[in-house]
């Protein structure tokens, strides 16, 4: 007999029996340039208890595939050719109102963004609340109960009263798990987690994946898993599944995979990965080499020759206090916030940067580390001028930035750019990808149209994109795309100081290991200096001289970042060291793996070792292009 009603919660169907099962899929986008095949024939199978991740660089086609088996692609995408079968069924010719009793009930999802997809107007809780509403799960006294419990489940304390704010009082990283506790709020069958663990740091992360785990074991919820992060994947999936433009290029047992690839992209992705080795970016030498070009730099441009070539926000003469070499300086900052409290006419203190004190030195990268709401973000808001310090100062050139007038202020904001955590948040939507990097250069007046059209696209080569994508906006692009145009668009208006908060926690590894082979190139060229806000600790090991761990808005410790992590004297360090992902699992070639970049070739120069795969690199119309250069196919 046959059923037209979705299947039930908990299948009957043994362990042997595919729960997702995708054959040949092809989807296809409908564009202003005519119709893009971003995904051709791909393939997967998920069995239920399993975690399946789907890995590959940014616009591959991991997210889109996704999508696909939620019913959640833009009105311009399609199914255009073969199955995808859940519980035995082709849900790719359900109903409307099918698919939505499946999406509630069997099928759950952690979004990649979790700014847009969470409602400003609402408090978290209440969204939750709604949610466990929706799948009849809980209401009232009992929904709210359930709604603090998956709170805390997704590593959030004092949940309770966390549920009562609202999205923008939380960082990116709690953000990123109340999304993930409404995904998990109906218990699916199937979790599909598209990049879910992105925005939080290692500990938290491990705590998550480690509650997915559980999931998984005791209720036979499979896992979809969508990353850029091999380490996590190696880690926590059974199978992997390798995309490339748009096709599955290689697919087979994780550690059998990652341990004996067999197609080229696999192994540059393997070699490229940070968090797999825990490296240097650049060997001893080349380091050297920058950290000599960086020094002469510092001494052509003198005070004096920078007085008077560049705008002077500060004006006066520098305290005596600050040494020549420091270009930032920290000193004893503290912010306190109104937090509301049980009673919406009544608020209580929360300090969430307490006494933090740290120097940048001129030409060099100062890495501030820390779990999720450990008041990074914060200390790089102030020093940006974006928030008031509540005591404590924030000196550049010696000069203290809260004194600046607007003029003043105007004149800092060109020496001092930022790259923030949340790319789609930071790029007006109704703006062009042009319009977005070019305005900086409008509103301080640099060059005419013509010259800032070529300013653009030297910047968009410079991060690995084409110039078609001018033409574009935000909506059309991958979340590791949209962050590699806020790093365009800060790098515009030759910045002296670069504050890059979480700058390619979205970027996969490919993309990552160009744009920190940039940072580090654009350093020893023009002298930058980096305040570089992560919570990847092998990011920070590749690119920073000196690394600040902050836990609970407090320096817990503070040294050179080889130090650090060879002998690292707080416990709370070293858990965070120890909760790296992958980084004790042995790879293919591990112990000759060195991720390096010739200082003349970059990383882009390993492109010619890729054996062509022809198709689209993006669902949204992009021209083909190849994954390391960005440079399109003919």
């Amino acid at each position: 007999m046959t059923s037209t009603a979705p299947a039930p919660h908990r299948s009957e169907s043994t362990a042997d029996e595919p729960l997702l099962e995708i054959t040949d899929l092809d989807i296809t986008f409908s564009t202003s340039s005519g119709p893009v095949h971003a995904v051709r024939g791909a393939g997967l199978t998920v069995y239920p208890g399993q975690t399946v991740a789907i890995v590959g660089e940014s616009g591959s086609g991991k997210s889109t595939t996704a999508m696909a088996i939620a019913r959640l692609l833009p009105k311009n995408g399609r199914v255009t050719g073969g199955s995808i079968r859940f519980g035995g069924r082709d849900i790719t010719q359900v109903s409307d109102r099918e698919i939505r009793t499946l999406r509630g009930d069997e099928i759950g999802l952690v979004p990649q963004d979790p700014m847009s997809n969470l409602n400003p107007l609402w408090t978290v809780g209440f969204q939750i609340r709604e949610a466990l509403a929706a799948n009849g799960i809980a209401r009232g006294k009992a929904a709210r109960k359930r709604t603090a419990e998956l709170l805390a489940e997704a590593g959030l304390p004092d949940a309770e009263q966390r549920a009562r704010q609202y999205p923008h009082e939380f960082s990116g990283g709690m953000r990123q798990r109340a999304l993930i506790a409404m995904g998990l709020a109906a218990r699916p069958r199937l979790l599909i987690a598209d990049e879910p663990t992105s925005a939080l740091d290692v500990t938290v992360q491990q705590q998550i994946l480690d509650h997915l785990d559980t999931l998984t074991t005791e209720m036979g919820t499979a896992v979809l898993l969508i990353t850029h992060d091999l380490g996590l994947a190696a880690e926590r999936a059974q199978h992997l599944v390798v995309m490339y433009k748009g096709q599955v290029v290689e697919s087979g047992p994780a550690l059998e995979l990652l341990q004996r690839p067999r197609h080229p992209y696999t192994r540059r992705l393997i070699a490229a990965a940070p968090s797999l080795a825990s490296r240097r970016l650049v060997s001893d030498k080349e380091r050297a080499r920058i950290a000599e070009q960086a020094q002469q730099v510092r001494a052509e441009v003198s005070p004096t020759r920078m007085a008077r070539t560049r705008p002077d926000p500060v004006g006066g003469n520098a305290a005596p206090a600050v040494p020549d070499d420091v270009v930032v300086r920290v000193e004893n900052l503290t912010k306190v916030f109104p937090i509301r409290g049980s009673v919406p006419w009544r608020s209580r203190a929360f300090t969430a940067v307490d006494d933090v004190s740290f120097d940048l030195v001129r030409g060099t990268t100062t890495a501030i580390v820390g779990e999720s709401g450990s008041g990074k973000s914060t200390v790089a808001q102030m020093v940006l001028k974006l928030l008031q310090p509540t005591s404590g100062r924030v000196l550049f050139e010696g000069r203290d930035v809260t004194e600046l007038g607007r003029t003043e202020l105007m004149a800092l904001r060109r020496r001092v750019q930022p790259i923030f955590q949340n790319p789609y948040g930071t790029l007006d939507p109704t703006y062009s990808i042009y319009r977005a990097i070019e305005e900086p250069l409008r509103l301080h007046r640099i060059g005419n149209a013509r010259s800032r059209e070529a300013k653009v696209r030297d910047l968009l080569e410079k991060v690995s994109l084409p110039a078609s994508m001018m033409r574009r906006y935000p909506n059309e692009l991958s979340g590791g795309q949209r962050q590699r145009i806020a790093i365009a668009r800060a790098l515009a208006v030759d910045p002296e100081v670069v504050v890059c908060d979480e700058a390619v926690s979205a970027l996969d590894v490919l993309v990552q290991a160009q744009v920190l082979s940039l940072l580090n190139d654009l350093q020893a060229e023009l002298g930058l200096s980096y305040i570089f806000i992560t919570h990847d600790l092998a990011v920070v090991r590749q690119i920073a001289d000196r690394t600040v761990v902050m836990e609970r808005g407090r320096v817990v410790e503070e040294g050179a970042t080889e130090e650090l992590f060879h002998e690292p004297r707080e416990e709370y360090t070293q858990r965070l060291l120890g909760a790296i992902p992958g980084g004790s699992i042995p790879l293919a070639g591990s112990e000759t793996i060195e991720v390096e970049v010739d200082a003349e070739r970059g990383v882009d120069a390993a492109a010619a070792e890729i054996s062509e795969v022809d198709g689209p690199t993006s669902p949204l119309g992009e021209e083909p292009t190849d994954p390391f250069t960005g440079a399109g196919h003919v």
